[in-house]
């Protein structure tokens, strides 16, 4: 008798994105302590569900907007994912990861979703940052996005 293999889906329905701002010289990350029952309390950068008509990268900047207050902000594609395995419901979640860099003008204005918002140095984010694998993505980010300068190919949303 043969045996079938089963594959386990794979879904992709939102994004992830990490601000940057400069503060005197230095590109900081802004984490998020999330107030909503999932992932109470853990400390993250923005993430939310692409809505039906929307690209990605338009739902990064509606989540932005929604999260944050934030409006001025340029955006890229990091070319990176956020991506996590859920034994209860047995699928692969991966989201697209993009960048933002802030005007420093611009202030938080957080939403119901968080408690508290921090802007740390990317080491410092790194060891806040909750989950497993943002820690990968906050260090591919610093060295393609802030140790050298992103492409303008990356560039979304202009």
């Amino acid at each position: 008798m043969r045996k079938s293999n089963v594959e386990i889906p794979l879904r992709s329905t939102g994004i992830a994105v990490v601000l940057l701002k400069k503060f005197e010289n230095e590109y900081k990350v802004l984490l998020l302590k999330r107030a909503s029952a999932v992932l109470h309390n853990a400390w993250c950068y923005i993430g939310g569900s692409i809505e039906e008509g929307e690209t990605a990268w338009q739902a990064a900047l509606r989540e932005i907007k929604e999260e944050t207050g934030i409006t001025n902000v340029s955006l890229y594609s990091s070319n990176t994912f956020d991506q996590f395995y859920s034994p209860i419901e047995n699928y692969i979640y991966i989201a697209p990861v993009f960048v933002g860099f802030v005007n420093a003008e611009q202030d938080v204005n957080l939403n119901h979703e968080h408690s508290e918002y921090i802007w740390l140095s990317f080491h410092e984010a790194i060891e806040q940052a909750t989950m497993p694998g943002n820690d990968e993505v906050l260090k591919f980010i610093e060295k393609h996005f802030v140790k050298t300068a992103p492409s303008e190919f990356l560039q979304v949303g202009k």
